[in-house]
């Protein structure tokens, strides 16, 4: 059957496919429109078995809060060039990806990946289709929900979707709004690990106590003095690591404390959640 120019062009512009690609789909299904649809699917399915074992270390971070800021979603998708992770398909795939979280709370890989969208086709569908479009390996690499009965949800993304916060906060979202936004974009510049020192373990204190005081004998300082330094480096360790006591990136003069304590609205900090583009799983 000889295909025409036309049946090739409408291929391409509902699947985004390459040209020859889409002539032997048409070809491979006599001029079935469906079928030469379905092929390109299969073949993008291919595609992802055969890129497998491809490096997929671009991406973006994509956060979505519901409009009653009671449930936040933290996503990251993943791609092997930052070309295609900045290109409109990709985009629109991972923001499609945080509605589903959104709408459906999917609580496992599984769950997510068969979650239908508004247009009736399942994530896993959408993955292929992209695949097959772009001939890179693409991959939900994980995702947290966020969900708050008293308070309130505020996210923040930074460094062009290459970090994503997520903080759940109890009080009055209207009043706090700003303050909430605030607080997720220090976490996204300030990487801290816990919201005060009561959440730090005796054994990380302990370790850091040693590691101080090695410092300071290696260094020669006298055996009565030992302890005082390794305490006062561990009182800075703190300042650095709890969210609570780390200088507020917009006014040095101030503590996230004094921000919480100055805060209206019966502001409460209670967890949040960083996504750092590549980084280790937690």
């Amino acid at each position: 059957m000889i295909i025409n120019s036309e049946q090739v062009k409408l291929l391409r512009v509902k699947t985004g496919a390459g040209m020859m690609d889409c002539k032997k789909a048409l070809e491979d299904s006599v001029g079935d429109m469906e079928k030469a649809i379905d092929y390109l699917r299969k073949k993008g399915a291919a595609t992802a078995q055969k890129r497998a074992d491809k490096a997929v270390k671009e991406g973006v971070i994509v956060t979505r809060v519901s409009g009653d800021n009671k449930l936040g979603v933290l996503v990251e998708v993943n791609c092997e060039t930052d070309f295609v992770a900045r290109g409109n398909d990709f985009v629109e795939f991972a923001n499609t990806v945080a509605q589903v979280l959104e709408q459906k709370n999917p609580s496992t890989f599984e769950e997510l990946l068969e979650s239908v969208t508004t247009d009736g086709k399942t994530i896993t569908t959408h993955l292929n289709d992209l695949v097959g479009k772009i001939g890179e390996k693409i991959e939900i690499r994980r995702f947290k929900t966020l969900q708050s009965n008293d308070g309130f949800i505020s996210a923040y993304t930074h460094l062009g979707s290459k970090i994503g916060v997520l903080v759940e906060f109890g009080g009055d979202a209207v009043i706090n709004a700003q303050t909430g936004r605030d607080i997720a974009m220090q976490i996204a510049a300030m990487n801290p690990q816990f919201i005060g020192r009561d959440q730090v373990t005796i054994d990380i204190i302990q370790r850091e106590l040693e590691i101080y005081r090695t410092q300071a004998k290696n260094e020669g300082k006298p055996e009565q003095v030992i302890e005082r330094i390794a305490n006062g480096k561990l009182e800075k360790f703190y300042q650095e690591v709890c969210l609570l006591e780390q200088t507020f990136i917009k006014d040095s003069g101030k503590t996230i404390k004094d921000i919480i304590n100055e805060a209206g609205g019966n502001l409460t900090l209670k967890q949040f959640e960083r996504f750092h583009l590549g980084e280790e799983k937690k």
